[in-house]
């Protein structure tokens, strides 16, 4: 090839440019036809999958904020429920308390009345028994003053009976 230094200035050769040119187009083409779609498809896919675990994963703290709020209120429900539980609880255990108590002083006055009862039974029954001990003492006490009177007085008449006897024979 013969090249005119006229027609080419400074050493270009314009077919070799175009070459380059062509296989840099050809390059461009296959590169975006082979990688930059794929990637930029893929890079679309990604992002649309991370917006969308970022809107779930905003739904799911909204409902789980929504749930922490809704058992909150349960729980504070439920600590009023268990107060007024432990309130009615407190009540009805005053309430057997105090029926328990007016039993047992119920039972206990029952009982009084029953010892009292039977105190006045003894008392009477003793009373008896010592009105009879002293019937019986003081039966025995006359009939010993009445045997001792007798006694003293057979004892004087056989006494003066043998003196009469002992002053007869002496006549």
């Amino acid at each position: 090839m013969l090249y005119n230094i006229a027609a080419v200035p400074l050493n270009i050769d314009w077919q070799q440019i175009l070459l380059h040119l062509l296989n840099f187009v050809i390059l461009f083409a296959g590169l975006y036809l082979l990688l930059y779609k794929p990637v930029k498809a893929f890079m679309q896919k990604r992002r649309e999958h991370y917006e969308k675990m970022d809107k779930d994963a905003e739904e799911k703290f909204k409902k789980a904020d929504a749930a922490r709020a809704e058992y909150e209120e349960k729980l504070s429900s439920c600590d009023r429920e268990i107060e007024e539980k432990r309130a009615a609880a407190k009540k009805e255990l005053d309430h057997y308390e105090q029926m328990r108590k007016s039993a047992a002083e119920e039972e206990a006055d029952a009982i009084l009345a029953e010892a009292r009862k039977k105190a006045a039974e003894e008392k009477r029954h003793a009373l008896r028994a010592a009105r009879r001990e002293i019937s019986a003492l003081v039966s025995d006490a006359t009939e010993k003053l009445v045997l001792k009177e007798t006694a003293q007085e057979a004892y004087d008449q056989f006494l003066n009976a043998a003196d009469d006897k002992h002053e007869e024979p002496r006549a």
